[in-house]
């Protein structure tokens, strides 16, 4: 039986070995504890339209670059939504990282979604140099240029509304094409910042993540989410294990579905 209409968080992967400073422009110093992260896809359901926003990384992704233990592929995650992959429509790649790009060969009726200045950006010289090289997975983007030459992927040039209840925005920043997706939910306004915000921190305290492709269009997109959010709406941070406390947790799934909803939670901001 599928899930209710609604816009839902997918938790597939999640790392505790991590320290707060990296988590912030400038690595402060003082920055010593503990901060741990979630890996998320999301999912939009309505009228019968699915949406998947980014696609997660692969198990073997995982293997490789170790510390990342993982709690299903992003699809097995779907299935217990009554969701099979064939059954989405669209997907969504906020951004080419390698924890947002893996498994798009899975979904095989989707039209895949990238700006244009993301995908320019990774095919220039200096994506393969220092911290670059280290953020992208190669085996991912061979995979995106086979469905561009298969004529499955509409690349933007900024911004693009995908129905009535769906925006994309580019935002940059991040990364130099990073776009946010705003879906007007029943509640309000769910905006999901994949890594325009890492963290409810990063918004919240105005503080960009650590990795940094323009550092003026991080805050310039800090504006745009509040923007997006208004008064009734939430911004969703794209790898905080937060959201699990400020969204209601699906039972029986250990943690791992969340759904997402423009109605606060008591004590917690927008």
């Amino acid at each position: 039986m599928r899930a209710a209409d609604g816009v839902y968080a997918l938790r597939y992967a999640y790392r505790t070995a991590s320290l707060k400073g990296e988590h912030f422009y400038g690595h402060p110093s003082d920055c010593h504890e503990q901060w741990p992260i979630d890996y998320f896809t999301w999912v939009a359901i309505y009228d019968g339209h699915v949406v998947v926003i980014d696609s997660g990384f692969t198990r073997e992704t995982a293997e490789e670059r170790g510390d990342r233990p993982y709690v299903a592929t992003p699809i097995e995650l779907l299935e217990r939504l009554g969701i099979a992959a064939g059954d989405v429509d669209d997907v969504i790649l906020t951004h080419l990282h390698y924890d947002h790009t893996g498994h798009l060969d899975r979904y095989p009726n989707a039209r895949i979604m990238v700006q244009r200045r993301e995908c320019d950006f990774w095919r220039s010289p200096v994506a393969s140099r220092g911290a670059y090289a280290h953020l992208h997975c190669p085996r991912d983007l061979a995979a995106l240029d086979r469905l561009i030459d298969a004529g499955r992927v509409e690349v933007l040039d900024g911004e693009r509304a995908l129905d009535a209840r769906i925006t994309l925005h580019r935002v940059g920043g991040h990364t130099a094409g990073m776009q946010v997706v705003c879906v007007q939910d029943d509640s309000g306004p769910v905006v999901l910042a994949s890594d325009a915000s890492h963290f409810y921190a990063n918004l919240e305290e105005d503080r960009p993540y650590g990795v940094v492709h323009d550092l003026p269009a991080m805050y310039v997109a800090f504006d745009t989410l509040h923007r997006l959010a208004g008064d009734r709406g939430v911004v969703v941070p794209g790898h905080d294990p937060r959201v699990r406390d400020r969204h209601e947790v699906l039972a029986a799934t250990d943690g791992a579905i969340t759904r997402l909803s423009a109605y606060r939670t008591e004590g917690a901001p927008g």
